[in-house]
């Protein structure tokens, strides 16, 4: 089963007068593991999709989307699919990639039908190619580490990219994620925006009972919505995001825009938000 959520571009302007309904009406994505679907929310930031697959020990087959007019959903797209649930594999383009918790898969322009297949729980990022790139399941042990940040401001986290410049090609979609360390609860501090580029973030490895304050809006207008486990925040150009949560969790963080240049940000400083 294949359902499809839109959501449209919002204008900073109308953001400023949304309540809290339409806050999470508009920038939060929600309910998208089900056993046996495939949800997807097609977004108008770049063309941007996100979503969950979960076949629950069978297969499930993303092939056309109605949305795209395209006789595959990646005729003219990319796409990223990260394993968070038990083993599974995915087959596409004749090839079979087995998957564990953590791993991630690239599939590039003109894949064709993907089959998602066994116990994974599978988070699935897109966005439109301009070329065809090279598959790549990429390991945990394969990813590009980062250690940032310190106990003393409470964000020490560990950055693993994937889909990234410096692991591998792609035409403008990038991924990674970020996991905190224990004590630490700010995912991203200073805060920061990409005017060049949309996000998306989503939130896993949570206790059922937790939550995660996920900080939006302008700097001088800031907004925030309350996120629990495997919800996605969407977070359009204009937009910080940051976040701070209860108890342990990890987040995705997939891009697409003018650029793969993750460094491509502008900081904005805790004094100087409202």
């Amino acid at each position: 089963m294949l359902t499809v959520e839109t959501r449209h571009a919002i204008h900073q302007d109308h953001a400023k007068t949304m309540d809290t309904d339409a806050l999470r009406k508009n920038f939060l994505a929600t309910d998208l593991f089900r056993d046996g679907e495939i949800r997807l929310v097609y977004t108008h930031y770049d063309r941007f999709v996100l979503g969950g697959a979960v076949p629950a020990g069978g297969e499930l087959v993303l092939d056309k989307v109605a949305e795209t007019r395209t006789a595959t959903f990646l005729e003219r797209r990319e796409l990223g699919i990260v394993n968070i649930g038990a083993t599974g594999e995915v087959r596409a383009n004749g090839e079979t990639y087995p998957m564990d918790h953590g791993d991630v898969l690239y599939l590039g322009q003109g894949s064709g039908p993907v089959t998602l297949a066994g116990n994974g729980r599978y988070y699935l990022v897109s966005a439109p190619a301009h070329r065809p790139l090279p598959a790549k399941l990429i390991r945990l042990s394969d990813s590009r580490q980062m250690k940032t940040g310190a106990i003393e401001t409470s964000n020490k986290r560990t950055i693993n990219q994937f889909i990234h410049p410096l692991v591998m090609e792609s035409c403008q979609l990038v991924l990674g994620y970020t996991t905190l360390e224990d004590g630490s609860v700010w995912n991203t501090m200073p805060a920061h925006i990409h005017d060049r580029r949309m996000e998306a973030y989503l939130y896993f490895n949570m206790a059922p009972e937790s939550r995660v304050l996920h900080l939006m809006g302008e700097p001088k207008e800031t907004r925030h919505l309350i996120i629990a486990n495997e919800e996605a925040a969407i977070s359009p150009p204009w937009s910080i995001h940051a976040g701070a949560g209860i108890g342990g969790y990890t987040f995705i963080w997939a891009m697409a825009g003018d650029n793969v240049d993750y460094t491509d940000m502008d900081f904005v400083q805790p004094a100087d938000l409202k």
